[in-house]
């Protein structure tokens, strides 16, 4: 039996408010077949998006809706087309990533491409079949869906962009998935707290998920958050989580998270 059918494709946690808060990029879990294969460099999977299950941990008991991947993203990007168009100009990463944010190898030996089927179905698929209908009940019961896409990345990542990203990136995909006051009253939020710089539309625009179901005319606005990690771990292997910093953090999240639930 295919190994990956050993592990679920994904941990959901139904709502009972108008908003789901997706994690495509929190999963950890790999085949030991294709783990064995991870470069050194690789193998602490650094591309993760660490602890957002501790950074959000409070959006269940406010009624959200979770979903989170639990298979890493070097398997699938669950955050990318079928078809794996680029979504950004310059580096980026596909479907099926062969490289690390900063441009090295993820695999010391490539992987059998007869896999990619096999992630595709049970991985990409499920997910995003989960993500559809949860989206389909919201807005049947309530007339709209609020979908919150949940990320994070390491501060400084020359490859992928200049400088030290701000703490927080919000992105509505130049404001084609979100309705315009929704997303200014959450990036006023966002914008208040001197301790933190945020951006609208900057490196960070949002990914296939934001891009797909945000769609506004049709009463589902997406907006995805990419949270710079110094604002709550360590960025170097272990990957810690830094409850002090969270701490600090996490009133700001909770106030986003009340505005997306308060709706249009």
């Amino acid at each position: 039996m295919n190994p990956i059918l050993y592990h679920p494709a994904y941990i959901f946690h139904p709502g009972r408010v108008p908003l789901l808060i997706s994690m495509p990029h929190i999963g950890t879990h790999m085949p030991k077949e294709q783990k064995d294969l991870l470069s050194e460099e690789a193998s602490s999977l650094p591309d993760t998006d660490w602890h957002l299950d501790k950074v959000y941990s409070f959006a269940r008991e406010m009624g959200a809706g979770l979903l989170m991947a639990q298979y890493s993203r070097f398997l699938i990007d669950l955050n990318r087309p079928e078809d794996d168009k680029p979504l950004y100009e310059g580096a980026t990463t596909g479907l099926f990533p062969d490289r690390l944010f900063n441009g090295k190898p993820i695999y010391k030996k490539t992987p059998e491409t007869g896999w990619r089927d096999i992630y595709f179905r049970y991985l990409w698929k499920n997910y995003h079949q989960r993500l559809r209908r949860e989206l389909d009940w919201m807005k049947e019961k309530f007339g709209y869906a609020i979908l919150l896409d949940a990320h994070s990345i390491a501060s400084h990542i020359p490859r992928l962009f200049e400088g030290v990203l701000p703490h927080f990136n919000l992105g509505t995909h130049d404001g084609y998935s979100c309705e315009k006051s929704l997303a200014d009253d959450v990036f006023d939020i966002l914008s208040k707290n001197s301790r933190y710089q945020a951006v609208l539309n900057g490196r960070f625009k949002g990914g296939y998920i934001t891009r797909h179901y945000g769609q506004p005319q049709d009463h589902i606005h997406a907006l995805q958050l990419e949270l710079a990690q110094r604002s709550y771990m360590k960025e170097e292997a272990p990957y810690s989580f830094d409850p002090i910093e969270a701490a600090q953090l996490q009133p700001i999240l909770k106030q986003v998270i009340a505005r997306l639930i308060q709706g249009l």
